[in-house]
């Protein structure tokens, strides 16, 4: 008998998620759950952490993961590597916030 080949344990489909932290210097005023375009693209904000609130840079920023809607399961199932994540710099002016929080979650 013996153990299957290491092919028959390792995911072909699974590839990591296009996910990306999109790091937005200034507030467009999008929160977690949010909808934003940047450069044409549509993304939601699975994530989103204020940093520079009281001390730091001039402006707040927003470190935001973001992502396509179909990747949010990736998301919550955290199937990503934060640290492995395209970044992405940007103004709040290049940011069109298309809803700018998602429902609660009660």
């Amino acid at each position: 008998m013996g153990l299957p080949p290491i092919e028959a344990l390792t995911c072909h489909s699974c590839e990591p998620p296009a996910m990306k932290r999109l790091i937005i210097q200034g507030d467009p005023g999008v929160r977690k759950g949010g909808v934003v375009e940047v450069d044409g693209e549509e993304l939601v904000c699975f994530g989103v952490t204020r940093n520079g609130e009281w001390n730091g840079p001039e402006r707040v920023q927003l470190w935001c993961i973001v992502g396509d809607e179909s990747e949010a399961e990736a998301y919550e199932m955290q199937r990503y590597q934060p640290h492995f994540l395209e970044v992405r710099y940007v103004d709040a002016e290049e940011v069109t916030v298309l809803e700018s929080k998602g429902d609660l979650a009660v």
